[in-house]
């Protein structure tokens, strides 16, 4: 399928134009920042925050905080391309932030992560409330959409009070997303696959995430957001049922894959271990286990097949808030086949030839993410502030 996008009507944003929207507010308050179109195929995030603009600046004398509404990657949304030359929604690794925060040169990804992150570090440095962040996304196939969240109790706080199902692990997959970027500095982050790229209801289900997000924020009462209860139905609805689910395997691809999907795939389709799901320049592409199908890569550009994910037993979920919340992944010092690097005191190594009856899913219970496998040894590092937030007077 061709990466470029069918023609449709879409706000105008000017090359560089990053901030559609501004309301200061109280520093002392709550501040949400929203990001429409990191991938410039998918224009529903920049329509939704154009409809709310002219609706927002009416309610301005009610809003309590700070609200940023911001267009993502603006060359490539021009063009309605994904991308122009890499993906923007893998630029914010560490490397790439101190490489391209002062960057300029061809207008591209590293010019647009250049300026999105002035915009970042003025809001960000004079927070004195909680900051929340919502990043919208689309997807090239039919499906239920969801929310993508980094599994940190403060994030799975604010995301269970939406009517969505919640997808757990995904920053464990990728590197250089903006939203883990975020939620590193301490923000509450939230994303969310609307649905398909060109359907007008993945709009709706923007514009309600916009309104909601700024009532579960502190923002707005809800007396004061007329259509909320619509907004809410109209979400619950699109939504097949709220549970949360983790990924469990992504299939990294590159255009030399020459990677061709099989028809007919949706978002949290059963699939079974060994079923055919993909066709590449190697050979055929077998699900490795069994589980629910997310994201299946219906269009040229894209770094991602597809993912493999499985739902999440809620009792889990309660073992694993009360275990961090009474910060037992201290001790995980004293596990025999446990230490910390020498990079970085967050980051541990655990032998999985010792320590072979804590595997990855305990860790994760203790708020610990996976970084990479190195032979026998798994490398994972302590979430940030997982619990507590580092905004001063929150």
């Amino acid at each position: 399928m061709s990466a470029v996008a069918p023609q449709f009507e879409k706000p105008g944003i000017a090359p560089g134009e990053h901030l559609l929207y501004e309301f200061g507010g109280d520093l002392s308050g709550p501040t949400l920042i929203v990001f429409g179109s990191v991938h410039g195929n998918e224009a529903s995030g920049a329509r939704a925050i154009d409809r709310a603009i002219p609706k927002l600046r009416a309610l301005e004398p009610k809003l309590k905080g700070r609200v940023f509404l911001l267009a993502g990657n603006t060359r490539a949304y021009g063009r309605g391309i994904r991308f122009i030359d890499s993906d923007l929604n893998r630029h914010f690794t560490r490397e790439r932030i101190a490489a391209n925060r002062n960057a300029v040169g061809p207008l591209n990804e590293d010019s647009e992560q250049a300026e999105i992150l002035i915009i970042l570090d003025r809001v960000v440095n004079s927070a004195k409330g909680e900051v929340y962040a919502m990043d919208f996304h689309s997807t090239s196939a039919e499906g239920v959409p969801f929310a993508t969240v980094g599994d940190t109790l403060r994030n799975r706080t604010f995301a269970q009070k939406f009517p969505v199902t919640i997808l757990l692990g995904v920053e464990e997959q990728l590197e250089g997303t903006i939203l883990e970027y975020l939620n590193n500095l301490g923000l509450v982050t939230f994303g969310y696959e609307a649905g398909q790229h060109f359907a007008e209801s993945t709009v709706d289900n923007h514009e309600a995430l916009i309104w909601l997000g700024l009532v579960n924020a502190g923002i707005l009462r809800r007396e004061d957001c007329a259509a909320f209860d619509q907004h809410f139905n109209a979400l619950k609805t699109a939504t097949s049922r709220p549970r949360v689910v983790e990924v469990r395997y992504r299939h990294a691809i590159t255009a030399e894959d020459d990677f061709s999907m099989i028809p007919g795939f949706d978002n949290f389709q059963p699939i079974k271990k060994g079923q055919l799901l993909a066709e590449q320049r190697s050979g055929e592409v077998r699900a490795s286990e069994s589980g629910l199908m997310l994201m299946p890569l219906y269009q040229k550009l894209g770094e991602d097949g597809f993912f493999i994910a499985r739902e999440i037993a809620p009792v889990w979920l309660k073992l694993s808030w009360y275990l961090r919340k009474l910060k037992l992944g201290n001790l995980v010092r004293i596990l025999p086949g446990v230490r910390r690097t020498d990079q970085d005191p967050d980051i541990w190594e655990i032998d999985t030839r010792i320590a072979r009856f804590f595997p990855l899913q305990i860790f994760h219970l203790l708020g610990f993410r996976k970084r990479r496998w190195q032979n026998d040894r798994l490398i994972v590092s302590r979430r940030k502030f997982d619990t507590e937030s580092p905004f001063s007077d929150f």
